[in-house]
């Protein structure tokens, strides 16, 4: 006989949320991640449970290829509020560049993702609510990331050439016209 997934109920939603936010503080993201499908599952839209879904997800980043990015950014996307979807986008993305940092990625490469998640900060700070400073605290915390490794601002132009690199070559280009 297989096994099926059962309902909770509504009134059950403010003891799940909390229970996701316990788990999420022990560190069981994917038990979090758990009840937050339980409780989408009879609230689709349930604001609260779409970010804690989301960010369930982000706190299981490895670095890998295998992470859910994709899935987080259309969870992120499809919250109401535009303060909490330029938000927990610059989330996403400050998570999946440190992510990938701890991984051993190279920090160069990973510049554009940290610049678009300040840019997601930057835009949420400009309409968060009054006294909600979580987007200025994040976009400290990304700018500090990037003063504290400066391969972030690694430039190819100065490096020497490995042995088998060599200028430009233009094999077959005819030049036309005068020099």
């Amino acid at each position: 006989m297989p096994h099926q997934l059962k309902s909770i109920s509504k009134a059950g939603i403010p003891e799940a949320i909390a229970k996701v936010e316990l788990y999420r503080y022990l560190h069981d993201p994917e038990e979090a991640e758990s009840i937050c499908r339980d409780i989408l599952a009879v609230d689709a839209n349930h604001q609260l449970a779409l970010r804690m879904l989301g960010l369930s997800i982000t706190d299981q980043f490895t670095g890998s290829a295998g992470d859910r990015y994709a899935e987080v950014q259309s969870i992120f996307q499809s919250l109401r509020d535009p303060y909490e979807r330029n938000y927990y986008t610059g989330v996403l993305l400050e998570r999946r560049a440190k992510a990938q940092l701890r991984a051993g990625c190279a920090a160069h490469i990973l510049l554009p993702l940290v610049e678009e998640a300040l840019r997601c900060f930057g835009e949420a700070e400009k309409i968060r609510p009054a006294s909600n400073d979580d987007s200025i605290l994040h976009w400290n915390r990304c700018v500090r990331l990037l003063e504290s490794r400066p391969e972030f601002h690694w430039e190819r132009e100065n490096l020497p050439l490995d042995s088998h690199e060599g200028p430009p070559v233009n094999v077959g280009v005819r030049r036309t016209g005068s020099a």
